[in-house]
């Protein structure tokens, strides 16, 4: 039996309105109904009855999510009114209406609500309740565009924020060989020309083929259960990292005062601050010590940064994004992407990632020095998406910092216990003021001469050693 898929078709026009799209998402979502996908059909509506009686579904789903999905593989699809508008007097025939606000809370709703493998819009060109749903989006993502040249004209002045949307397409399609040419010319991408249901049933599994397992291995899984919880920090930083003061000694005691079990030093393209605090958390004496994961935050060749896990040997920055994550891999490291999406910073985006999704082993989906929380909550989507583990870390450059925000998971040894351990792992975030941090980072580093951060330094190793009955190290 084929592989059968949750599947919300996405129109932006008025269900009741006589359109060539809305015609092709009839007869398309009743074929692969009838094929045996579960099939919704998100569309805004002109019928008040029909809004309110897809409102009550959508609250009854709060409880049961599936309630959505049910008889909706029997030729059938279920048409969920996400909100009612007003037709636009004048233009032409097929303008899109204006979205009021709340048919983007509601697509929103929806899209977190029930568990969905495809997201298809159709038209997502702003605004509109495709685009809505494209924005809000957890599941792969389908793109169709059909006579577009009224929508795309448009759309021009516009055309950076829409192309910031378009980048969360996982596979774009054209009804005709002028509509790609003309989305081509505007929208560089591959739109691909499909004859009949069987081929977009076919697109649908090659992407399907990407997302990651979703349960790694049962026996390992058995066994880490009867291990211990800790908590772990993913990502931070020594002065081994030009921007941060933080001594290594300092950092190994803060995170056994906030309680850490295990913690992963990711200075900027250097390992040696984590190989040193790795010898010294061994030699501490604490029982159990700290568990340092040796990791290196390695910027690339114009395609952000990429943490490598678990790794022995110092990875050159300047590389492209690939050969950086084969480096990682030749030495049996994990591949872990941090802050992806915070487009305040150089950082991978889709473009950067899709290349390599295969190939990541952990996203960090909450890191606390984001300044826009948008960006965490794309990161969660795309890790979502493609069933990706996700991750977090302090970011922390400043040791006051460090721990606030954590993952439950239990105690590992070595990368492939670590990756089992957090799939099933627990986030906890708590609350700090990032611009506390970012300003205690500022005066630590750039507001210092080196000299005084010298002696800072040195006052903070005596303070240390005193606290522990012994002399600091370095």
């Amino acid at each position: 039996m084929s592989t059968t898929f949750s599947i919300a078709h996405v129109t932006p026009y008025p269900w009741e309105a006589e359109n060539d799209v809305n015609a092709h998402v009839r007869e398309l979502t009743a074929e692969l109904s009838r094929r045996g996908h579960r099939v919704l059909v998100l569309a805004p509506s002109r019928s008040q009855e029909r809004v309110r009686a897809s409102r009550k579904a959508i609250r009854a789903a709060r409880n049961e999510p599936s309630s959505l999905l049910e008889g909706t593989d029997d030729g059938s699809p279920a048409v969920i009114a996400v909100g009612e508008v007003l037709d636009v007097a004048g233009g032409a025939r097929r303008r899109t209406p204006a979205l009021p606000i709340d048919v983007a809370r509601t697509v929103e709703e929806v899209l977190s609500t029930v568990e969905l493998d495809f997201v298809h819009v159709h038209e997502p060109f702003a605004p509109s309740t495709s685009n809505a749903a494209l924005r809000h989006s957890r599941a792969l993502n389908v793109g169709s565009f059909h006579s577009s040249t009224e929508r795309l004209l448009s759309t021009l002045l516009a055309r950076r924020f829409v192309e910031s949307f378009f980048g969360r397409l996982d596979a774009r399609t054209a009804s005709e060989a002028a509509t790609a040419e003309l989305m081509q010319r505007y929208f560089p991408g591959d739109y691909r020309l499909l004859d009949g249901v069987g081929e977009l049933e076919d697109l649908y599994r090659s992407l399907a083929a990407r997302r990651h397992p979703l349960d790694g291995d049962p026996e390992l899984r058995r066994r880490l259960s009867a291990r211990p919880l800790i908590e772990v920090d993913l990502h931070m930083h020594t002065d081994h990292s030009g921007d941060c003061a933080t001594p290594v000694e300092v950092l190994l005691a803060t995170a056994r005062e906030q309680g850490l079990g295990a913690i992963a030093v990711t200075d900027h393209n250097e390992i040696s601050g984590a190989l040193e605090a790795r010898e010294l958390a061994g030699e501490s004496g604490a029982r159990p010590p700290v568990k340092v994961i040796v990791g290196e935050e390695v910027k690339t060749a114009g395609q952000g940064e990429v943490i490598g896990l678990f790794i022995e040997e110092k990875i050159p920055r300047g590389m492209s994004l690939q050969d950086t994550v084969a480096e990682i891999r030749r030495q049996g490291g994990l591949v872990y992407v941090p802050h992806p999406f915070d487009r305040m910073h150089s950082v991978p985006d889709y473009e950067h990632l899709l290349p390599i999704v295969d190939d990541i082993d952990a996203i960090e989906i909450f890191n606390p020095r984001v300044a826009i929380g948008a960006f965490n909550d794309e990161a969660v989507r795309f890790a979502a998406k493609y069933r990706i583990p996700a991750g977090a870390g302090s970011d922390s450059h400043v040791a006051q910092g460090l721990g606030s925000v954590r993952i439950r998971m239990r105690d590992f040894d070595g990368p492939q216990e670590f990756m089992q351990s957090l799939r099933d792992a627990e986030i906890i975030t708590r609350p700090s003021s990032l611009l506390y941090v970012q300003a205690l980072k500022f005066l630590q580093t750039r507001a210092t001469p080196p000299a005084a951060r010298r002696a800072s330094k040195a006052r903070r190793l005596k303070r240390l050693g005193r606290a522990h009955g012994s002399g600091g190290r370095r």
